[in-house]
């Protein structure tokens, strides 16, 4: 068992173990999968919990092996039954085990399971999002660019939107690499400085071994809680920020919290809203926090005025700090 699998399985039983007696269900990728990942989860719990792996089509099946009931059934919510939904090999779009789950694990390297979705009455996001994010982003880093370098021309134009000024202060907040940094830091020229932030160690190594720090201040910073102090920033540059954050409102205030009014806020996907839930096997649904219905008063909210939404090609919105 890899040692990410014990950090994984460890933390679920940690916060699950006091809510026993509990029947735990490992759903989602195949069956041999659920029953692995099932059965090394069922060994961090003490005896008080129980473990159970399912296949949505087969049905039950407990830890000896020999207990059958109706998968339909078990898959109600329930005071005391948690899903865990194992997400592996190429995404349809969410099936009822998914949708239902209280945990959702990136699975697609059973040695390197990936926290993506918790509910929050089972943990708050202070315990695991920062830790997880680093883990889901970290092996990715090294073929970030070689997978999607043909954004910069995309990033580029996006930075223009918000007009950076020679002088101005820049924040590239989930900086990434740093496809932005070189752009923002023509815009704002020798007089004016650039900072980029990302929680990711390996991503912020990417963007120095580009020499992109060249044209920025790297920072290590969860977006949550950025180490600047209050109205520092005349631009605020977030590309596939928002939809990472397990609050967006509270990550949208933060974002405020460093701007000087007037100053101006740029979210950013080189695709469309529609073509990035397509790449991960989603529709786009009502409640989703940038769809504009909801982003103009979920800017309101936090400080911000909506000057510019665009879902085409690439997602844009600027927005105004009040």
């Amino acid at each position: 068992m890899s040692q990410r699998v014990t950090e994984v399985t460890a933390f679920l039983a940690e916060i699950l173990t006091p809510r026993a007696p509990l029947t735990v269900i490992v759903d989602g990728g195949d069956h041999g999968a659920a029953t692995r990942f099932a059965a090394r989860l069922a060994a961090a719990f003490p005896p008080s919990a129980r473990a159970w792996n399912v296949d949505a089509v087969l049905g039950l099946t407990g830890p000896s092996g020999g207990v059958l009931d109706s998968a339909l059934n078990v898959l109600e919510p329930a005071a005391d039954r948690v899903i865990v939904y194992l997400r592996s090999g190429p995404r349809g779009p969410a099936g009822v085990g998914e949708r239902r789950a209280q945990v959702v694990i990136d699975n697609n390297d059973p040695q390197w399971p990936v926290i993506r979705e918790l509910h929050p009455r089972l943990a708050d996001p202070d315990r695991w999002h920062l830790a997880e994010s680093q883990a889901f982003f970290a092996p990715r880093a090294a073929g970030w660019d070689k997978k999607f370098g043909d954004d910069l021309p995309a990033y580029a134009r996006a930075v223009e939107s918000a007009g950076p000024a020679p002088g101005d202060i820049a924040l590239d907040v989930g900086c990434g690499t740093g496809r932005a940094l070189p752009a923002l830091a023509a815009a704002v020229g020798p007089a004016g400085r650039v900072i980029g932030l990302d929680c990711t160690p390996d991503m912020l190594a990417e963007a120095r071994a580009k020499g992109r720090d060249r044209s920025a201040a790297l920072i290590q910073a969860d977006a949550r809680r950025l180490p600047l102090p209050d109205a520092l920033a005349a631009v605020v540059f977030a590309a596939g920020l928002v939809h990472h954050l397990p609050d967006p409102a509270a990550g949208l205030a933060e974002l405020a919290r460093v701007t000087r009014p007037g100053g101006r806020l740029v979210l950013f996907h080189p695709t469309s809203r529609a073509a990035l839930a397509g790449r991960h096997g989603r529709t786009l649904t009502a409640a989703e926090p940038l769809n504009s219905a909801n982003l103009t008063p979920l800017l309101a909210g936090t400080g911000w005025n909506l000057s510019r939404y665009e879902d085409d090609d690439s997602f844009l919105a600027v927005a105004v700090r009040l």
